[in-house]
């Protein structure tokens, strides 16, 4: 684990700690499950526009961007990402390094419709249930902090909450914890955790060790339609996609170029 990626959850924990000192939580029964795509909204869109569907992501900002918050309408971009064809939203919601919330995840999806993935540094179960409260049907879980086993629980605890676990990959150790599981869905990050460099060719690299039966989500470094279009050549299914669109003079311009005009 990287030195940056290290600080990120271990003031995550810091904050959980401490939420856990001050909210009840109890977990879901483990009766509830997601069966199917057709009683999970995330899902289904991902599958109603497989091979094009484009998951548009707000974030406020980033350790390599700094702050957005001058440039950016989080609720005005929202519902753009809904009148311009994406399929899914994206809400980065870590506060201390991402500066984003919950809070933050609740108004964008409501603002805009979308089905919404919250993209956390899960740590504890709570966030599970701050997710499911603030609307999101899907939760993203990288592989690279946890073990095979703490990858299955959290996933399956995703699950009882009703939210969809994108498992999010970088390289060949990550895969390997998916093991023989059945997985909804898969991603690539072309982004290095570690470096922070991003490499578009890290999802064609890996796209045939991912589960055959998931769909396949290639994250990062996606700016134009012609990266978009050698993704989907190469079988991926969706794409998220977050500074080209969160740092563009014209975001619609831009999502209407990458969701194909």
């Amino acid at each position: 684990m990287s030195d940056i990626l290290k600080k990120i959850v271990d003031k995550r924990r810091q904050r959980l700690a401490e939420a856990r000192a001050k909210q009840t939580y109890t977990e879901p029964s483990r009766s509830a499950n997601i069966q199917s795509a057709g009683n999970n909204p995330f899902l289904g869109a991902l599958n109603d526009k497989r091979g094009s569907a484009v998951i548009a992501e707000i974030k406020m900002g980033s350790p390599s961007l700094g702050t957005l918050a001058d440039r950016m309408e989080p609720l005005k971009l929202a519902r753009l990402y809904k009148e311009h064809g994406a399929a899914a939203l994206s809400v980065v919601v870590e506060p201390d390094f991402f500066h984003g919330s919950y809070e933050l995840l609740a108004v964008c999806h409501e603002a805009s419709g979308l089905p919404a993935i919250a993209k956390d540094f899960i740590v504890d179960p709570l966030q599970l249930h701050w997710a499911k409260r603030a609307g999101a049907s899907a939760i993203l879980l990288m592989a690279c902090l946890y073990s095979p086993e703490e990858l299955l629980q959290y996933a399956r605890l995703a699950r009882q909450h009703g939210l969809v676990p994108l498992i999010e990959t970088h390289d060949l150790s990550d895969i390997g914890k998916l093991g023989n599981e059945i997985w909804e869905l898969v991603g690539v990050n072309n982004r290095n955790l570690r470096t922070f460099e991003v490499e578009l060719s890290t999802s064609l690299a890996l796209l045939h060790s991912l589960p055959t039966g998931a769909l396949k989500v290639a994250e990062s470094g996606i700016h134009s339609a012609s990266d978009l279009g050698m993704l989907r050549s190469a079988g991926y299914d969706a794409y998220l996609i977050g500074e080209a669109l969160v740092t563009a003079d014209d975001p619609a311009a831009k999502l209407n170029e990458l969701c194909g005009g």
